[in-house]
């Protein structure tokens, strides 16, 4: 199956950088995730899966799990 790519939009980041790296952590640490980029200004991670071995929903839970809340993903 081929990898998919969604963007999922993260309430509460700033861009002190902080919270950036704990929310690419907490997804790139998530089965199946192959790239995470999340960008501070538009309060998007764009996210990258294989959607095999993870799903829309495993990554909002590691999105809030990390203590952010996480909004409705798109697929790109």
């Amino acid at each position: 199956m081929k990898n998919q790519r969604i963007t999922l939009p993260i309430d509460g980041l700033n861009c002190g950088g902080g919270g950036i790296l704990i929310v690419e952590r907490a997804l790139i640490k998530t089965p199946g995730v192959v790239h995470v980029y999340v960008n501070p200004a538009t309060e998007m991670a764009y996210v990258e899966y294989d959607p095999a071995r993870s799903e829309p929903d495993c990554l909002v839970k590691a999105v809030e799990h990390a203590g952010f809340r996480a909004g409705v993903p798109s697929v790109r």
